[in-house]
């Protein structure tokens, strides 16, 4: 409605009672308005969701620190990307649940597409070719690749794989990395996912890996047979990914709640469990 001043001198008896009757209209037809819970963000009971009340996320399982299994979490899920999108769904009232897919259909943008899930969460780097079927969140983790190897393989660099097999997970970066610098004798095998990469390493089916520094680092970690002899700075960041054009508002909210987690710190926590 439009706010007028109504107490004209020539204003005629009619227009007054008919001013009245709207006013009071919009008085009586007015819905209460209910203040959203602390830390939750006010829109998030708009937000269209595969499953009212839940957000769903698909994510490639285990990539650790990013996904890994953990049945004591509500989800049955744990690491960064899935600590940083329970914190997101308590910002928006809903509840989380996570569903294990193939890396290389959450990347194409083919689940997504095909509304199997709202989001995907699993460490996937931005890039124009996948910006054709995804929209992607604000970047939330810049990434390095890397080369992990046994510790008593006599390889020190990616140039020292001729011969060898390298082995990556299919759709990533760090195959298309591998794919372009490797020694022209070396041979890229592809997998799954790190599920499949890291026993085939320990079975010497391969002999390095080549993916995200961060999940070679946690192997390097783990178990000191392994090390990473190269890191390559890639320029890489990673995103949350919806399905093209598909939840513009759900893209917002995600993007805000991004934005809300680093002003009070709770991204940071979240980051200084898993990395340090």
């Amino acid at each position: 409605m439009t706010h007028r001043r109504l107490f004209r001198a020539a204003q005629s008896g009619a227009l007054a009672l008919a001013t009245a009757l709207a006013l009071s209209a919009c008085s009586t037809g007015a819905a209460p308005t209910t203040a959203a819970p602390a830390g939750t963000l006010a829109a998030a009971p708009a937000l269209k969701t595969v499953t009212a009340g839940t957000l769903t996320v698909c994510s490639d399982v285990p990539y650790p620190p990013f996904e890994i299994e953990d049945a004591s979490t509500p989800s049955g899920y744990a690491g960064f990307d899935i600590d940083v999108m329970d914190a997101i769904a308590k910002k928006l009232s809903l509840k989380l649940k996570v569903v294990d897919t193939d890396f290389d259909a959450l990347q194409s943008g083919t689940v997504l597409l095909a509304g199997q899930c709202d989001v995907a969460a699993s460490a996937m780097t931005i890039t124009d070719e996948r910006k054709k079927n995804i929209d992607f969140s604000d970047p939330y983790y810049d990434s390095l690749q890397s080369l992990l190897v046994r510790a008593d393989s006599g390889i020190t660099d990616l140039a020292g794989t001729a011969g060898k097999k390298i082995g990556v997970q299919k759709g990533t970066t760090g195959k298309s990395y591998a794919d372009k610098n490797k020694p022209a004798s070396a041979t890229v095998i592809e997998f799954p996912s790190d599920g499949e990469l890291w026993p085939a390493i320990q079975a010497k089916q391969i002999d390095a890996i080549l993916q995200d520094q961060p999940v070679n680092h946690t192997h390097e970690k783990a178990d000191a047979t392994y090390k990473i002899v190269e890191t390559y700075k890639t320029d890489e960041q990673y995103g949350y990914a919806l399905g093209k054009g598909k939840n513009p508002d759900l893209l917002k909210a995600i993007n805000d709640s991004l934005k809300a987690m680093r002003a009070d710190k709770s991204y940071d926590t979240i980051y200084k469990k898993y990395f340090g």
